[in-house]
């Protein structure tokens, strides 16, 4: 199996390291991820100019775009012959609504859009803890070969997300959990002379319980199946003539 791996942290991110790490059993690994941080700027691609591809080595680019950018180059240039896309792992969560601003979930869901199965993986910080990235990659390595195996069906991805504890379990439980659809505490604090700043507490926002921010908050690996067009199959809808 051929995987290619990306984020949005940039190509020295030390998530994606621990990503190439929890990989390394699963077969040949390509990686594509940005030259820098792109995280929040959702599925934006780069249009109108020319990006840059720095190749570090045979199987490790660099490219000046965003994290869905890096997929489409990969797959029509960079590493056009895969089986599986990695993205992550995201220095921070995505739960819930935050798959619409993530730069890991947009490189998941363009592969997705390519028919490629894909997985999303972003790992939660608590305020005031450092990353145990070998725990991470640990935590990663034996999540994926489950994903795989029970498949990811066309034009889907799974979004995983890692939980936070000063102290976790070497095996953290995994429960397979629906995306979150709670907005997050909003909040903005006036400044003069420079306007409005978000003051928002990510640990704040709603919490469904069984879904994924309330599972993850609670120290649960989560896995949740996104669709890549968040539309309900017809023969599920209720549609009225007028």
């Amino acid at each position: 199996m051929r995987l290619l791996l990306t984020n949005d942290d940039g190509i020295e991110a030390a998530g994606l390291r621990a990503l190439e790490q929890a990989c390394g059993g699963l077969g040949e690994r390509v990686t594509v991820a940005p030259t820098g941080c792109r995280s929040y700027v959702g599925h934006q691609v780069t249009v109108g100019r020319a990006m840059a591809v720095t190749r570090y080595s045979p199987s490790r680019f660099a490219v000046d775009g965003t994290p869905a950018d890096c997929v489409r180059l990969a797959l029509t240039h960079l590493a056009p012959k895969v089986d599986l896309v990695v993205s992550g792992i995201n220095h921070g969560a995505n739960l819930g609504v935050d798959l619409y601003t993530s730069g890991t979930a947009a490189a998941a869901r363009e592969a997705a859009f390519f028919g490629l199965p894909a997985v999303a993986v972003s790992h939660y910080q608590e305020k005031g803890l450092e990353f145990d990235w070998d725990w991470a990659a640990r935590q990663v390595a034996r999540v994926l070969p489950d994903l795989l195996r029970r498949g990811c069906p066309e034009h889907h991805f799974w979004s995983i997300n890692l939980p936070h504890s000063a102290q976790p379990p070497e095996e953290a439980e995994l429960c397979f959990v629906p995306i979150d659809p709670s907005p997050h505490d909003i909040r903005y604090q006036f400044h003069e002379g420079r306007g409005f700043l978000y003051a928002g507490v990510f640990q704040a926002r709603g919490q469904r319980e069984g879904h994924d921010v309330a599972a993850c908050f609670g120290g649960k690996i989560t896995a949740s199946l996104v669709s890549t067009c968040g539309s309900a199959p017809v023969h599920d809808l209720e549609l009225e003539s007028r």
